[in-house]
């Protein structure tokens, strides 16, 4: 007789898969639920306590903890002397181990979890089972993902699994309780023993993605790369590819700083970005209009640019775009008129991605090490602005300071931002001097035919001379918002008064580096 262990908190499937293997001539051992779901769907099962002879024990703690268990899955076939202990016992051999945890996760993702509950969703038997099998996969199989259980019936029905078939499912094993244990580990180092959050730093923090892809090359074609993902967290690299040549490393990375940057506006807004700037932002009152106002900042750098809208695209704005010359468009949700147009444009990357929180936090890799910081989701009220000159800012001037303030937070440092009814009409960015990418921001407006006068301008850090000042103003800013704090604050304020331009200071800045 060939057994199957089956033990899984996600029962997604698993009957069939059952069924499939008793068809195989597999007998099935199991225990608590997972035995009642395949006694319900008419299988014949074999508790693990009559298996072994001891009853389970400690409220259920001792299950699967038994030698007759762990020796029949840790026997080597080809040993003579495991064969001879094994037959002098009188255990069989385990084929199959087919478990995946407790649902440690969903445990803790409650708000009022209870520290007891976190502990008692720690799986002991389960990762010892799957250990176990991986170790022996030369003779053993061991499954862990539901979505393996079609196409394992199927090579099963073939013959035996082959070395290297195994060899899969036990790597994926071995990758499930890393993931496992990994996700034990950042939940109690920033836990304290009532359960409560303690830290958000952990002393040992370990990260668990899964390859989505290979990619065709990095920023450049010398260079590997690949897309990993996330389980707990959505965002571009859960985007559904309705269209389109592969996305590239490049790609994925603008594509990202669009999505952030558009889904952090309430009202309809269109972002284009190039080489992980925003080229051109505004609000409309629909997509079309949000996007030929964010067009018409920079249409030289929307060239190839990447382009995200925070409402779903109709067919005039899916027309409009297609004009222009795109690597990727994204959306939360296209019409079936909108999709039929930019079918005319097969290379054009289209990805539907829906509306998530921003992740918690936001990591670096730097020689030898990472850095982590809280992500910067700072939202700012009129009623936290600081009036800092003797000209009042206008109703309108404050809509539009708030407006390049939110842009600005999307813009490599230095960044200056103008901008006028809520669109941007210039923008210098990651310069080495916040007094060059004011000079920058003024000439690609005159480059693109805009008018900067009565415009509003944020810096996205404090000006640390007047000269910033003196050169927005010079290309037409009437109101500028800006973090304050440098020593020559009361130099740049009195500048401000000269120019009899509205002043408001926000206390944080956004670098973006």
């Amino acid at each position: 007789m060939k057994y199957a262990l089956l033990s899984v908190s996600d029962k997604t499937g698993l009957c069939e898969f059952a069924h499939g293997l008793v068809q195989l001539g597999y007998g099935l051992l199991s225990t608590g639920g997972t035995a009642q779901a395949l006694r319900v769907a008419g299988l014949s099962v074999q508790d693990v306590s009559d298996y072994t002879g001891f009853p389970e024990m400690l409220d259920g703690r001792v299950k699967t903890l038994h030698p007759k268990i762990h020796a029949g899955i840790l026997a080597r076939r080809s040993n003579d002397a495991h064969l001879a202990a094994m037959m002098q016992h009188g255990f069989p051999y385990i084929d199959m181990v087919v478990v995946n945890l407790y649902p440690f996760a969903a445990t803790v993702a409650k708000p009022d979890v209870a520290f007891e509950d976190a502990i008692e969703n720690i799986d002991i038997g389960g990762p010892a089972m799957v250990r176990s099998a991986a170790k022996n996969f030369q003779h053993v199989a061991v499954v862990v993902n539901p979505g393996d259980y079609a196409s394992l019936l199927t090579l099963l029905q073939q013959g035996p699994l082959s070395q290297d078939s195994r060899y899969e499912l036990m790597k994926k094993a071995f990758a499930h309780t890393a993931a496992y244990d990994s996700m034990i580990s950042n939940w109690l180092g920033t836990h304290d023993v009532q359960g409560q959050a303690s830290s958000a730093y952990p002393e040992q923090l370990n990260l668990n993605f899964s390859k989505a892809q290979n990619l065709r090359y990095g920023e450049n074609p010398h260079q590997s790369a690949a897309l990993y993902q996330s389980a707990d967290e959505s965002g571009i690299a859960h985007a559904t590819m309705l269209q389109g040549k592969e996305l590239s490393y490049n790609n994925l990375a603008d594509a990202d700083a669009a999505w952030q940057c558009v889904q952090s506006f309430a009202h309809t807004a269109c972002v284009i970005v190039k080489h992980a700037n925003p080229c051109g932002v505004a609000l409309g009152d629909g997509t079309l209009q949000a996007y030929q106002k964010a067009f018409a900042c920079d249409p030289t750098s929307a060239f190839g640019g990447i382009i995200a809208f925070n409402r779903p695209v109709e067919r005039a704005c899916a027309e409009a775009v297609s004009a222009q010359f795109l690597e990727v468009l994204i959306a939360p949700a296209y019409s079936d008129e909108a999709l039929s147009v930019l079918a005319k444009k097969p290379n054009v990357r289209v990805l539907q991605l829906h509306s998530a929180p921003h992740t918690a936090f936001d990591l670096k890799r730097i020689g030898g090490g990472v850095l982590i910081q809280s992500a910067d989701t700072h939202a700012l009220r009129p009623s936290d602005l600081k009036a800092a000159s003797r000209t009042p800012a206008s109703e309108q001037q404050i809509k539009d300071c708030l407006f390049a303030w939110q842009v600005a937070k999307y813009v490599k440092s230095n960044a200056i931002v103008f901008v006028k009814n809520e669109a941007t009409v210039g923008i210098g960015a990651g310069q080495m001097s916040r007094l060059d990418s004011a000079r920058i921001a003024g000439i690609k407006a005159q480059a693109a035919g805009l008018d900067l006068a009565g415009s509003a301008v944020a810096s996205d850090a404090f000006f640390p001379f007047r000269d910033g000042l003196d050169t927005v103003v010079a290309h037409g800013a009437t109101a500028v918002i800006q973090p304050g704090g440098s020593m020559r604050d009361n130099e740049v304020i009195a500048a401000a008064d000269e120019h009899g331009v509205a002043m408001l200071f926000t206390g944080v800045r956004h670098f973006r580096h």
